[in-house]
């Protein structure tokens, strides 16, 4: 199978993405850096084929998508079903949090990220 993480094309995208990172996606990573949550490694804005996602998991295969007001619009809704199809079918498993969740009930989040892992 070919290499289908981090291709070379998307490089300077996913360096000028961390450099950026949104409040709620800084929040989140503070917890899930140096493999705080669980021991487990995670990066952040890694892409696969031509997705970049927000948070990955290598060990689990688990993605962790953070959504902004963006992702209320019905378009960018559709785009988000087909690239989390595409995700799943290629084995990953996508879960998804509002960015007030990160505010709001970060102990949650965490709780549904651990629960997720086999």
């Amino acid at each position: 199978m070919k290499n289908i993480h981090n291709l070379k094309q998307l490089e300077e995208r996913r360096k000028h993405l961390r450099k950026h990172l949104t409040s709620a996606e800084a929040t989140l990573w503070k917890h899930l850096q140096l493999k705080q949550l669980g021991g487990r490694k995670f990066r952040r804005q890694h892409s696969i084929e031509h997705f970049i996602v927000d948070f990955y998991c290598p060990q689990e295969k688990l993605i962790i998508e953070l959504d902004g007001a963006v992702h209320l619009d019905f378009a960018q809704q559709n785009y988000d079903l087909e690239r989390t199809r595409r995700l799943e079918y290629l084995g990953f498993k996508v879960i998804r949090f509002e960015n007030k969740m990160i505010f709001e009930d970060l102990a949650f989040v965490l709780q549904e990220i651990s629960h997720s892992f086999r």
